[in-house]
């Protein structure tokens, strides 16, 4: 088999890995496999190269389309190869970046070491020095880790679950506190200083709607991460059925879902809310219907605040207000108040939104009823 169709069979199976980036779809404009647009908080599209080393696995994972027990061809580029195929495209501007995973072929420290060794190939073989993204193995030794972030502009390990229960529904052949959340611990110890790039940052992602877990139970985990550790962000996959596998039959995670969380977690991680000012239902689920930090605000005592005075965790309170925009508004209040909240919108504020918790020079800016 030719190294472009082992690519078609390998880069299909990396699909389900979530990029550096808020989203990925498969490029419309190049026909060639592997190929993904990450597009950026900026709304720029990035192509990266996506793929797996090799798509066997030794891991049972209930919802992955490489598990163990599935019935379907499996493939393995060696080091030299992907490195190859990967400089193949790059040097054609087809893509400005690699993002490498891989199944677990045989044992854990085997895997990695292919996987350092096609990077190695790469920044020292060939001289490329652009973006790199590598995909940590659970259980992972530290050496290999330490090795992997001295390549690599970004790593990630998936943590799968929320808690060890919820990675128990959906893998037998993975320990959550000693496989996965160690080595996470570890990735973060040596961040910035095992590795060449001054920038290096990790990630990590979650199957949302595989298990039973809540939303309540997938941020209180992130939020107990995000006070531990510099996670970058985390990335959230809504799960799917795959024929042939223990949940096929499942129901799939509604994206809407997804969204949700992606909202709730910013406000966690960006904006250093605490698990607490979060609305849940009954069933600790966001609602489907409210943007998170509306339902947060309703539930606050802080409202109206004083645009002229309020603190800054105040101001990234108020919905239509981020966290560039809070910074500005300390700035320019220093030297001249505000005195309409054109002003505001000016500076990126989305007015209509924060209207109802603010008040400019003692004014109300709605008639909103507290």
């Amino acid at each position: 088999m030719s190294t472009l169709e082992k690519m078609k069979v390998l880069t299909d199976s990396a699909q389900y890995d979530l990029c550096d980036y808020v989203s990925h779809n498969k490029s419309s404009q190049v026909n060639l496999p592997g190929i993904y647009e990450a597009i950026g908080h900026n709304g720029c599209k990035i192509p990266l190269f996506k793929t797996l080393l090799t798509n066997k696995c030794k891991n049972d994972c209930k919802y992955c389309i490489n598990q163990s027990k599935r019935d379907f061809t499996r493939l393995e580029l060696s080091p030299e190869e992907l490195a190859r195929a990967f400089l193949g495209y790059y040097n054609r501007g087809l893509v400005n970046g690699l993002f490498l995973s891989s199944g677990i072929s045989g044992d854990v420290d085997t895997t990695m070491e292919k996987q350092i060794e096609t990077v190695h190939l790469l920044r020292n073989k060939y001289g490329y020095d652009d973006y790199i993204h590598l995909k940590i193995v659970p259980g992972a030794s530290k050496d290999s880790i330490k090795r992997a972030m001295a390549l690599a502009n970004r790593v990630s390990i998936n943590i799968e679950a929320a808690t060890p229960s919820g990675l128990a529904e959906l893998s037998s052949t993975k320990d959550y506190n000693r496989d996965i959340l160690k080595r996470l611990s570890w990735i973060n110890s040596l961040q910035n200083k095992s590795t060449t790039y001054p920038n290096s940052t990790h990630t990590t992602q979650l199957i949302v709607g595989a298990n039973n877990e809540s939303d309540r139970e997938i941020l209180s985990r992130m939020e107990k991460i995000y006070k531990k550790t510099d996670l970058k962000r985390t990335y959230f996959s809504a799960f799917t059925p795959i024929e042939q596998t223990e949940f096929e039959n499942k129901q799939a995670c509604s994206t809407d879902r997804t969204a949700k969380l992606y909202n709730a977690d910013s406000l966690l991680n960006d904006y250093h809310y605490s698990i607490n000012e979060l609305v849940f239902d009954e069933a600790d689920r966001l609602s489907l219907d409210r943007d998170p930090k509306i339902s947060a605000a309703e539930n606050m005592n802080i409202f109206p605040v004083e645009i002229n005075a309020a603190p800054f965790i105040e101001l990234i309170r108020v919905p239509g207000i981020g966290v560039k925009s809070a910074r500005e508004i300390i700035s320019i209040r220093k030297k001249m108040p505000f005195s309409n909240k054109e002003q505001l919108r000016k500076l990126g504020v989305v007015v209509d939104r924060a209207e109802p918790y603010i008040k400019i020079s003692g004014e109300y800016q709605t008639t909103f009823d507290f």
